[in-house]
């Protein structure tokens, strides 16, 4: 099936001939839906924190930063912003010379309040003579999407999120990436004064990334007292996944076969090869401006606070289980820390001897833990929480997209439906363990999760795979627990007139 210059390709991106079979296996027979228990709600699973208890795990939050630990923000930014503007795209490329949607009459209507419209009307000028007004007074629309757009002006429409402008300030607008270092400020600040953030990017946008920060880190630097560590890393070719034909083999453009990225399921390498303590993981898109941030900030001091402190019981109890110095009474108190608070169930540890319970129970609690913050139903798309069976029989809670659920069974399609809740991509992990060693993250990944999709290439029909998502199969094997966050802390920007929302101005 694979010629020399199959095995040579394979060599150059660092995949082996295995992966790939199991990859094109995973084409053949598709990926198992997961058995689901029941739908997480704040009677089942999620919890909701009262006045006191928020106080508390702030507390403790703020207690741990003024210890010697290293905190990680970390930020997928590799994604490209054009779906953000799918509407105006086909506006430019269509037959209609003026707005008639909603949507174009929206953006036309309100375009100076968007943080890039300065921006916008000097590339006008300078590819036109003519002001956003004027373009607009004369029906030449389409002149003004063609500079927001394409490399005649800003470019925006192959530019990542993280370098679009999205809120306007008195002193000038701030792009994305910029409104990750200032909330990296409010949140992350070590003992040492030193915040430090990590973005994955796309190799022909790093330089513009580093560039960015170059250039607004000393602001942000000398308005918080802080010492701002920013890192950047790619997606690795090795996670790359080879794209399939409608036989199941290898797709092929020009004898060569055909790859593309993992899904953002593959950056649990990127995580993996960062040395933090304690490191939160949040959308690149998913910010608001300064005037709305306390809520913001309030809630992610409150995930990591619950974070350090099951932590914080987690460690104390490994370290009895290692002294081999516990009671009967002691392992039913670890059993019920890791049922009620750790969300992790077995019926059959009832059946189990001490000597047994105490090694199941050490390999239940010494793996990496994640908080993740959950927002109440609002129609928005994406993953939601749940209990689920795992391989070995336990129940836990898992963040599962709808794609991952048999929907045709009547009883996995009601749970479904019951859902409260849905995943905001709010995370705080905790990734050493009792030791101080970093886990070895590539070994909790569920590797029979995954998406299969279909795409094109040059007109001919393909099949795509991604990797189990980043929050859901690729952290399956966690301890996972799910916090009730307030609406106001999910902002993301999925159009550009989203950008218009009161919480973008």
């Amino acid at each position: 099936m694979f010629t020399q210059d199959d095995l040579t390709q394979l060599q150059n991106k660092g995949i082996s001939q295995e992966q790939i079979e199991n990859q094109l296996t995973s084409f053949k027979n598709g990926f198992p839906f997961l058995k689901l228990h029941a739908s997480a709600s704040v009677e089942k699973g999620i919890r909701k924190m009262d006045t006191e208890a928020e106080k508390t795990f702030i507390n403790n939050w703020e207690s741990y930063l003024k210890e010697s630990h290293q905190v990680l923000k970390f930020v997928p930014a590799s994604g490209a912003a054009s779906r953000m503007f799918k509407d105006l795209f086909e506006f430019m490329d269509g037959p209609k010379s003026k707005p008639e949607t909603d949507f174009e009459l929206s953006f036309f209507k309100n375009i100076h309040q968007f943080a890039f419209a300065a921006e916008l009307n000097e590339a006008c000028q300078k590819s036109t003579s003519k002001t956003i007004d004027q373009l607009i007074e004369t029906g030449s629309y389409k002149d003004i999407v063609k500079n927001l757009l394409t490399s005649d002006g800003l470019n925006y429409g192959v530019l990542p999120k993280g370098l679009l402008r999205f809120h306007p300030y008195s002193d000038g607008p701030r792009k994305a990436v910029v409104e990750h270092l200032v909330e990296g400020a409010l949140y992350a600040k070590g003992n040492d004064n030193s915040v430090n953030v990590h973005f994955t990017v796309s190799p022909e946008h790093r330089p513009l990334f580093e560039t960015e920060v170059k250039n607004s880190a000393p602001e942000i630097e000398n308005k918080f007292g802080i010492n701002l560590k920013i890192s950047f890393s790619e997606q690795k070719t090795r996670t790359d996944t080879v794209a399939a034909d409608e036989t199941n083999q290898p797709f092929r453009d020009k004898d060569k076969m055909v790859f593309r990225p993992g899904g953002h399921g593959a950056l649990i390498e990127n995580l993996n090869d960062l040395d933090g303590d304690i490191v939160f993981v949040k959308n690149i898109d998913n910010i608001v401006p300064d005037r709305l941030k306390d809520v913001t900030v309030k809630y992610k001091k409150l995930i990591a606070g619950v974070l350090v402190t099951l932590q914080k019981q987690v460690f104390e109890y490994l370290r009895l289980l290692e002294t081999g110095k516990y009671s009967h009474d002691e392992l039913l108190s670890i059993i019920h820390f890791l049922q009620n608070q750790l969300n992790t169930r077995n019926s059959e540890t009832k059946e189990l001897e001490d000597s047994e319970l105490a090694i199941y129970l050490k390999h239940k609690l010494n793996r990496p833990i994640r908080v993740c913050g959950m927002v109440r139903n609002a129609g928005e798309p994406g993953g939601g929480p749940f209990w689920a069976y795992n391989q070995d029989g336990s129940i836990s809670l898992q963040i599962l997209e709808s794609s991952q659920i048999d929907l045709t069974v009547p009883e996995m399609k009601s749970m479904f439906e019951q859902g409260t809740h849905f995943n905001p991509v709010d995370l705080v992990c905790a990734v050493k363990n009792y030791k101080g060693e970093k886990f070895d993250l590539t070994k909790y990944v569920d590797k029979q999760t995954g998406f299969i999709s279909l795409k094109s290439k040059n007109g001919k029909e393909l099949k795509a795979l991604e990797l189990p998502g980043l929050w859901n199969g690729a952290m399956s094997n966690w301890s996972t627990i799910f916090v009730e966050v307030p609406i106001e802390t999910f902002n993301p920007v999925k159009t550009v007139n989203d950008l218009l929302r009161p919480e973008h101005q």
